[in-house]
């Protein structure tokens, strides 16, 4: 094995956690004697859920978290006497904290590790005897790119542009032009899609990657892409009418539908009603299990702690290190709004006796509900109830990707010609019998939702894809915060996000080892 660059294969002689140079195998298989059998196929399909677990779950800071601190809804919080790295990428200030040019280099490695083990998987596919079954090929290439598309799309939101690798390779090279990048998204996710058996719902295997999350990606790539960037189409891949088509097919064959109550979607809004992981709605999610340590595994939820409540517990919800929500997020949702109590932990609305406030900074008295840390009735963390040995990364809460209320929304922001009922179901359920019917236009749309899916992950891009400066009108404020219990001001700049176009940094460390071949992104 070639020791070479590190967002290539990972493989440094920096210490890099569990990431290491071996010069010699420490098994006897290898990747000339090992891609032979479909069993083997399929641990290595397994391998590339597992990349796509880590890079998601495990590596660097959480994009989910990340992701909401940029937007509107989140501020960057954490505790008092902490480092200022979420204040930096909350503000797209580096000034805030200079000494953390490598905020995202977990990220950057967790990418690169699962995006080489989808392409040495691809490029094995037809040395492994699949006994004439076309199908099981076309299934197992189709997961593999998705999540190799999944993969690359995560990261050409974050940076714009990053080196494009699609197969095994040590060569170093310069980054793609955002363009080549989505075409090769567009082409896994359509490939996915057409190759993928049609099978409803409730009849696959939860956690895999079906022909309706391959649409359903598929419909978000095309909002951002043509949005972000202005074009018409998917990279000349995928047209609007395409796109529309993909989620009508999802809407009309996958068998996904709302459940009823939005509360039980979520596991600390709901507890007792919780409508489970595999729920009809869910139509993809990255699996996390409680059995995360720090010898290697790393199945675990890691970022969800950061939503915590800072160092304090309150039944149902579970301690963290306090990313805090922006009241303005609770004010926009009406009384009526069945989501705002199912989203946000409201200290003094649910009379919860908060004292840590000299530990929390930027505190606003909001927290997210949708993915809180929970403990059971005696306090005791529900990591640790499940058998954990570590309540922080032992977080086991699935990450929700695609809901079927988003390929409602989705499919109306495109034209469908039943665009005016698919938006009113999900305001219906939101509203039950209060429900009162809106026009259905782009504004209403966008409105929705940010809130259907605040602190999902979603708000950020939804406004980026609107424009930087729309985003930049949106998030940037100057508010009175908490900071140990002490008033500050807080100051989120227009200039900034406009400066980044809504980009964060590359890490500095891939820079440096790649001999300046990669470049920095503006603003930073």
């Amino acid at each position: 094995m070639k020791n070479t660059y590190l967002y290539i294969f990972c493989l440094s002689l920096l210490s890099l956690g569990s990431c290491s140079l071996e010069t010699e195998p420490l098994v006897q298989q290898t990747d000339t004697n090992f891609y032979k059998t479909t069993d083997d196929a399929y641990s290595a399909l397994v391998g590339c859920y597992d990349g796509l677990q880590v890079a998601t779950g495990a590596s660097g800071l959480g994009v989910p978290v990340i992701s909401e601190v940029m937007s509107d809804d989140c501020f960057g919080g954490t505790g008092n006497s902490d480092g200022y790295n979420y204040a930096a990428i909350d503000e797209f200030d580096i000034s805030r904290s200079p000494a953390d040019v490598d905020m995202l280099n977990g990220n950057w490695i967790g990418y690169y590790k699962a995006l080489y083990r989808c392409n040495v998987f691809l490029s094995k596919m037809d040395q492994i005897d699949w006994k004439g079954d076309t199908a099981l090929k076309n299934t197992y290439t189709s997961e593999t790119r998705f999540i190799r598309a999944y993969l690359y799309f995560e990261m050409a939101r974050l940076w714009g542009s990053v080196p494009l690798l699609t197969a095994p390779s040590s060569e170093n090279v310069p980054q793609a032009a955002p363009e080549e990048i989505y075409k090769v998204i567009a082409e896994d996710l359509v490939f996915a899609s057409n190759n993928l058996p049609a099978v409803a719902y409730n009849a696959t295997t939860s956690g895999r990657i079906t022909k309706w999350a391959a649409k359903s990606l598929l419909g978000r790539v095309y909002l951002y892409y043509t949005g972000y960037y202005g074009k018409t189409d998917l990279a000349g891949i995928v047209t609007k009418t395409q796109a529309l088509g993909h989620l009508e097919d999802v809407i009309a064959s996958s068998g996904h539908g709302l459940v009823d109550d939005f509360s039980t979607l979520w596991p600390a809004a709901s507890v007792d009603k919780y409508a489970g992981e595999s729920n009809k709605e869910i139509v993809f999610s990255v699996k996390y299990s409680y059995t995360s340590d720090y010898n290697g595994n790393t199945d675990g939820n890691h970022w969800m702690v950061m939503f915590g409540m800072r160092e304090f517990s309150s039944y149902p919800y579970g301690r963290g290190w306090g990313v805090t929500v922006n009241s303005k997020l609770w004010d926009t949702y009406s009384a009526t709004d069945t989501r705002r109590v199912a989203t946000v932990i409201g200290i003094d609305e649910e009379k919860i006796k908060f004292d840590k406030i000299n530990n929390q900074r930027e505190y606003t008295g909001y927290y997210n509900k949708k993915y809180s840390p929970m403990v059971d009735k005696n306090g005791v963390d529900m990591p640790l109830v499940m058998g954990s040995q570590y309540w922080d990364i032992g977080q086991f809460q699935d990450y929700v990707v695609l809901r079927y209320a988003d390929v409602l929304l989705m499919a109306a922001e495109l034209g469908s010609g039943s665009a005016q009922t698919y938006f009113d179901d999900v305001r219906r359920r939101a509203y039950k019998d209060n429900f009162t019917a809106l026009p259905v236009n782009y504004d209403n749309i966008m409105n929705e939702r940010h809130l259907e899916f605040a602190l999902e992950g979603v708000r950020y891009w939804d406004l980026l894809r609107q424009g930087v400066g729309k985003a930049s009108t949106a998030i940037a404020e100057t508010t009175t915060l908490l900071n140990g219990g002490v008033a500050a001001t807080k100051t989120i700049s227009a200039g900034k996000i406009e400066a980044t176009k809504g980009l964060q940094q590359i890490p500095n460390t891939q820079i440096t080892l790649s001999g300046g071949v990669l470049k920095q992104n503006a603003g930073w």
